[in-house]
């Protein structure tokens, strides 16, 4: 693959640098060290330049050899640029729908692509159609609970087969243009059956969405009224007899500027 070779060969590179950093420190560190021990006579501080020089030519020793081993594995196989592109697409498509609005984005391009693609054809105005009631679908889904939540799965997978068929059909009328004459007649049948099954897929796709907001409205219908009301209500009394609460209690208290005078 495009990103472990390119993995192996940042890797390699960085061992070779770390390999040279530390050769160059600890041939710095031990030249010191043959330098001021016996220009300053052995004491305390030449311990430590030795054990400097020494820690240093050893991890240098260590760096080398992790190179020559890790060297001398093969570098994987370039990748398939058709294959790369693809991961590198689905990348970039997976931190768009990480950001806040970006599956909605990515929905709404692959909406208008597709309505692109139907262009003058006569799926247009079922695919159209589709759209919309997708769309209030998508709308009511999460109120769609318990045997609700079955009907939005049936919905994704009908609504998909129903844009399959759209395509279907504008395929069709593309090979019409340059069918030659004796094909015609089977590509024109065609055609029109498709045509009758897509809007007649769409026609009870659209049923659908029409029952699933009847079931919305019932379900919210269940009580005499909404539990809402019922809590707005209570505190409203509640606010109310405080208040006449505070009132009596201010006509039991006597006025010290009207007692004063």
């Amino acid at each position: 693959m495009a990103d472990e070779r390119a993995r192996y060969f940042r890797r390699l590179r960085r061992l070779r640098r770390s390999a040279r950093r530390w050769s160059v420190v600890g041939a710095g560190f031990a030249g010191a060290a043959a330098v001021l021990t016996p220009y300053a006579g052995l004491g305390l501080p030449d311990a430590a330049w030795a054990a400097a020089a020494g820690g240093s030519l050893v991890l240098a020793g260590w760096r080398w050899a992790d190179l020559r081993r890790f060297g001398a594995q093969p570098a994987p196989e370039p990748a398939d640029p058709a294959l790369a592109a693809q991961r590198s697409r689905a990348r970039l498509l997976a931190a768009v729908e990480s950001a806040p609005g970006g599956r909605a984005a990515l929905t709404e391009v692959r909406r208008q692509r597709g309505r692109f693609a139907l262009r003058g054809s006569s799926a247009a105005p079922a695919w159209d159609r589709l759209d919309r009631a997708s769309t209030t679908l998508s709308g009511l889904s999460p109120r769609l609970t318990g045997m609700g939540g079955s009907a939005v799965l049936e919905a994704a997978v009908a609504e998909e087969s129903l844009r399959d068929l759209a395509h279907r059909v504008t395929g069709v009328e593309k090979a019409l243009q340059f069918a030659p004459p004796d094909a015609k007649q089977g590509l024109t049948e065609a055609q029109r059956d498709l045509t009758q099954q897509l809007n007649e897929g769409v026609s009870a796709y659209e049923r659908l969405v029409a029952a699933a907001a009847s079931y919305v409205a019932e379900d919210g219908r269940m009580g005499a009224a909404h539990p809402s009301i019922a809590r707005l209500t209570e505190a409203s009394d509640l606010l109310r007899g405080v208040a006449s609460g505070l009132a009596e209690v201010r006509g039991m208290t006597p006025d010290p500027m009207r007692a004063a005078s």
